[in-house]
């Protein structure tokens, strides 16, 4: 294997903690722009830091525990999404964006307010979806629409175009996945049924593809023709994060029983490799944008960076290497780092932890 040293830049120390949640900080999204970071707790806010400085701009208090934040990954918008409780929040923090950044969020998140779309033409079935109209002080900071569901939300996944988002409830069957358009403020139910508990929705970067994880599997459909392409088979017990490499023919999944799987969609359903060097459960796998980076983060308190190269060369296998273990989060409760993403244009790494704080590693 190549040196460590020959594959930087990576991010390898520690460079500036971000303080202020109380509760354990489940998640963290970095809007496109690579200024802004969004942090959701179990402290019920959702906070707003610079990333340079460190300093908390903005906080959004939903006093009911924050399961995801996503920002809106289209650059022509300034818009992000807040999963609490059973519903999901569309916020435009207007202090951040250009006025015609702002224009095209607003234009596009009201649209819906004036179309014929929530006249339920759907099946029988009316999906248990409203698209209400947020109070006055919600809107006051920010708050734009708000979609009500049946069950807690646990996750909520954009389009790269930035029109539509995916949610994941507790609910049971089909029903848990649903695919939300924002500017006609209608929702729909791609999946009659769904068989397995789901752990996790994504939409495919390059293809018009979703990705739907479920404890042991993770299933891949084409959205357009509306039929399964393939299913990955880990061969772990519990899966519990996945993302897609950028150029999209390469997927990691990591598990609760410590293993990264990392296939090639053009190679097998089965893994190209295989890595156990956490000593925990893994809770987040992450590739990075722009650098030929992946990082694993763990409840045993650590991060792990690898270099992950992927060939034009199609007879070309990926490289994978080994670089760099982070430590600096405090395990709470056997709860060590919760979430982890690399930042659209560095080569950093941000993380969050049980510990409530936020790290940001270069």
């Amino acid at each position: 294997l190549p040196d460590p040293r020959d594959l930087r830049p990576f991010p390898a120390a520690e460079a500036l903690v971000y303080e202020g949640h109380t509760g354990c900080v489940r998640t963290i999204s970095v809007d496109p722009t690579g200024l802004w970071l969004l942090s959701g707790s179990n402290d019920g806010t959702v906070r707003l830091w610079e990333i340079v400085t460190g300093r908390c701009a903005q906080i959004w208090n939903f006093k009911e525990i924050v399961h995801k934040v996503e920002w809106c990954p289209s650059l022509d918008m300034c818009v992000f999404a807040v999963a609490v409780a059973s519903r999901v929040v569309v916020i435009i923090p207007a202090d951040l964006c250009d006025s015609q950044k702002r224009l095209v969020s607003e234009e596009l998140v009201r649209a819906g307010f004036g179309s014929t779309a929530n006249d339920e033409d759907e099946d029988d079935d009316a999906l248990p979806v409203s698209w209400d109209t947020p109070t006055s002080a919600e809107q006051a900071s920010g708050v734009q629409v708000s979609i009500a569901m049946r069950a807690t939300v646990m996750a909520v996944t954009w389009h790269r175009r930035g029109d539509y988002m995916a949610t994941l409830t507790k609910e049971e069957g089909g029903g848990s996945v649903l695919v939300h358009q924002l500017s006609k403020h209608k929702s729909q139910r791609p999946f009659r049924k769904l068989k397995g508990s789901v752990q996790g929705v994504k939409f495919h970067p390059t293809k018009p593809w979703f990705l739907i994880t479920t404890q042991r599997n993770v299933r891949i459909y084409n959205l357009v023709q509306q039929e399964l392409v393939k299913t990955l088979q880990p061969g772990v017990k519990w899966i519990s994060s996945v993302d897609v490499h950028p150029q999209g023919d390469n997927i990691i999944v990591g598990s609760y029983d410590k293993k990264l799987s990392w296939f090639d969609l053009d190679l097998s359903v089965k893994p190209y490799r295989s890595i156990r060097y956490h000593k925990q459960a893994i809770r987040q796998v992450q590739f990075s944008r722009k650098f030929p980076l992946f990082a694993t983060a763990s409840d045993d308190g650590s991060i792990q960076i690898y270099h992950g190269k992927v060939y034009d060369d199609l007879n070309q296998n990926p490289l994978i290497v080994p670089l760099k273990i982070l430590r600096g989060h405090e395990i709470r409760s056997n709860l060590g780092v919760l979430d982890c993403l690399f930042h659209p244009i560095q080569p950093w790494l941000l993380s969050s932890g049980a510990d409530g704080a936020i790290r940001l590693w270069t």
